[in-house]
């Protein structure tokens, strides 16, 4: 069992969830975050006074999945988030424990689903 976390721009978020569906994969949890990386954010002028923005408006994607959808997750997330540009995202993999699933109280492998 793994947790895949991927930070992606905003305006892909349609395109990832498209490519995630694609690859027969529906279960996710989503949120809005702020966070820099080598774009270090950019600076603007506000009420005469230049403010330095650096942290920018990030889409995070959680998907706990089962070993044989790591790829594919890893593969659909890529393909919709990728624009060649700086700042298309991080995708991060970890171990899992133990999953649960609350409403049945199966657990590992069957709890993921």
């Amino acid at each position: 069992m793994k947790k895949i976390e991927a930070f992606i721009q905003p305006e892909q978020f349609d395109s990832v969830k498209k490519e995630l569906f694609a690859a027969q994969i529906f279960k996710m949890s989503v949120s809005q975050v702020k966070g820099c990386g080598q774009q270090k954010g950019y600076t603007e002028s506000f009420r005469g006074q230049v403010v330095e923005i650096n942290l920018l408006p990030k889409t995070k994607i959680e998907i706990a999945v089962n070993e044989e959808f790591v790829q594919p997750t890893i593969d659909a997330i890529v393909r919709g988030a990728r624009t060649g540009n700086i700042g298309d995202g991080k995708i991060f993999v970890t171990n899992l424990e133990q999953c649960i699933r609350v409403r049945t109280g199966e657990t590992g492998k069957n709890a993921i689903g």
